[in-house]
């Protein structure tokens, strides 16, 4: 699917545009900042490096993923968040699922050429869509990982996930759709608890016991996993989780990726609340859904159209809007929102992770 391809190119060169693989539990994120030196800047071949990460998306598998753009609540009424999961069958989207910690060897495929002479160790999560590995040529480090292949990271009295807090190894999660890299210090005692800005990583045990593959507020295609998302620009909060000044540019530019790319009965909803609206009906008025996300659909349309509004002076239909959302917004149901920055917050490989991975 060459459109695709060219919205993925586009958003390579977009600094806003955010970058994630992994699974529920273990992640990889790829972020880069206005201006920021590029050590790779490969186009054609989908590769993007900067001192702090690195993106390859595979130029023949991405053409044939499912994009599936959607939107989610947040628990803040006037917010929402939004990307895209690029998504392929069951049955093209496996990786190695190994639950032991494995030597790979020299990671030759890495991003930048200086980091093909790293060692990479898959560390052993047993995740479906993604090998979540390390890379180093720490001497100390690789001693340890080497004595202890062939267990799991968290086995009791395994050394490896101390070892690894400790020396910052570079992060590599593997899909069939393409790696991102971590460069960064892991998010821990060595940075005050929470993760770096820019590119960083997650692994939190207690998340992966779920052996949830992905968010249950992405509407992914039966018998479809997703591999990997990307983040564009969103009009009412930055990456870190911090309030905007609406952004009308960003708001529309998802908007037309919303249009294409979700599922297909959602943009049509939107529309539907939108004549509703314009026709001054009463919010009682407008058919209930029972579906989850036709439900957040509507919801959302509402906050989207509540700062629209105000951004234009508002007036009766900012009104309007308000009493439509006191009757369909309800913030207590908030069984479908997310957290705005839920990677600035906490220890990257958590303070929950160290007393399973730690000696004694």
């Amino acid at each position: 699917m060459s459109e695709i391809r060219d919205v993925l190119r586009d958003h390579l060169i977009d600094h806003r545009t955010r970058w994630s693989m992994g699974s529920f539990g273990a992640i990889a994120e790829f972020h880069q900042d206005k201006g920021e030196f590029l050590e790779v800047d490969a186009l054609a071949m989908f590769a993007r490096a900067t001192p702090r990460g690195a993106i390859r998306l595979h130029v023949e598998t991405i053409g044939q993923s499912i994009p599936v753009a959607y939107e989610t609540l947040s628990p803040k009424p006037h917010r929402w968040g939004h990307g895209l999961a690029l998504c392929l069958p069951q049955n093209h989207a496996g990786m190695a699922g190994r639950k032991t910690l494995t030597e790979l060897g020299p990671d030759e495929h890495a991003v930048r050429p200086g980091d093909r002479g790293g060692v990479l160790f898959d560390i052993g999560l047993d995740l479906p869509q993604c090998d979540f590995c390390i890379r180093t040529r720490d001497p100390d480090l690789l001693a340890v990982l080497r004595a202890n292949t062939g267990r799991s990271l968290f086995d009791p009295g395994n050394p490896v996930g101390a070892a690894i807090i400790a020396t910052h190894p570079h992060r590599v999660a593997l899909t069939r759709i393409g790696r991102i890299e971590v460069f960064q210090k892991i998010g821990g005692p060595d940075t005050g608890g929470v993760s770096p800005r820019g590119p960083h990583s997650h692994l939190l045990p207690h998340l992966l016991k779920s052996r949830h593959i992905h968010s249950a507020n992405i509407p992914v295609p039966r018998h479809h996993i997703p591999v990997g998302y990307f983040h564009p620009a969103n009009p009412v909060l930055d990456s870190t989780g911090r309030d905007l000044e609406f952004d009308i540019d960003a708001h529309a530019r998802f908007q037309e990726l919303f249009e294409r790319f979700a599922r297909r009965d959602l943009p049509t909803l939107r529309a539907a609340v939108l004549d509703g609206l314009a026709r001054k009906i009463e919010p009682e008025q407008f058919l209930a859904h029972s579906d989850r996300f036709s439900r957040a659909t509507v919801r959302i349309t509402l906050r989207q159209q509540y700062r629209l509004a105000k951004r234009f002076g508002g007036g009766s239909y900012l009104d309007l809007i308000a009493k439509w959302c006191d009757v369909l917004d309800r913030c207590s149901d908030t069984s479908m929102a997310e957290d705005d920055a839920p990677g600035y917050r906490a220890s990257e490989w958590g303070a929950s992770a160290i007393p399973l991975v730690a000696t004694g």
